[in-house]
């Protein structure tokens, strides 16, 4: 667990993420382990399923949970019993009490499942969020290569995706933080499926700002 200005930040594997400041927001949660926190706020960044894990999310969920997801996810968490499953696109905005949340897009350049297939087609609405918590600003950028709108999110901390094959290399998370410019970044999406901590340690050396590598819980 990192804390930054009172928000509790924890690494929960893979791309999962416990954000914490009065409201507890999980994002993504996949082959987490059983946690006491039940969400407020779930985010969920489109349908892969190491994102849309309905055994973890039904983990962290509750009737008191608000889910905020995209159209492709929607209709398979259905059956969940929360308060709410709102489908959002990029360029949207949400705001859930004191916890505001921008929806931006997150897709492939150059990750191929065949040629010309991308692995996260641009067109097909995959998202990442921009949440703001009590005046911090987090970036979970989802499984996204550099993009060019980058260059215009505003955020204090980037969780950021660095295992290569599916999302960016740590080569191309250093080269987001200089697009981004966050006072912090958390490396993500390795140990799991692809990856290691090597490309952590790598993407540490290589990114324009201080690098925070969390233990997972």
């Amino acid at each position: 667990m990192f804390e930054y200005q009172g928000v509790k930040i924890s690494w929960l594997g893979h791309d999962s993420f416990r954000i914490k400041n009065g409201k507890t927001i999980i994002i993504d949660p996949f082959k987490i382990r059983p946690i006491p926190d039940k969400a407020d706020v779930l985010l969920i960044s489109h349908e892969h399923f190491d994102h849309l894990s309905l055994d973890d999310i039904k983990k962290v969920s509750s009737e008191k949970t608000t889910v905020i997801t995209t159209p492709a996810c929607k209709k398979e968490l259905s059956s969940l019993k929360v308060k709410e499953v709102k489908a959002v696109k990029p360029g949207e905005k949400v705001v859930l009490g004191d916890v505001s949340l921008e929806v931006v897009p997150a897709y492939n350049l150059n990750k191929f499942r065949e040629p010309g297939k991308p692995f996260h087609p641009k067109e097909d609405g995959k998202i990442g969020f921009i949440l703001s918590v009590k005046g911090v600003r987090i970036y979970h950028a989802g499984d996204t290569d550099p993009i060019p709108e980058m260059k215009s999110f505003k955020t204090d901390i980037a969780l950021l995706p660095v295992s290569g094959t599916y999302v960016m290399t740590p080569e191309e998370a250093g080269e987001a933080t200089r697009m981004i410019k966050p006072k912090l970044a958390i490396p993500m999406h390795y140990g799991t499926i692809v990856g290691s901590e090597s490309d952590a340690e790598r993407f540490k050396q290589l990114a324009a700002c201080p690098v925070q590598i969390l233990k997972s819980e």
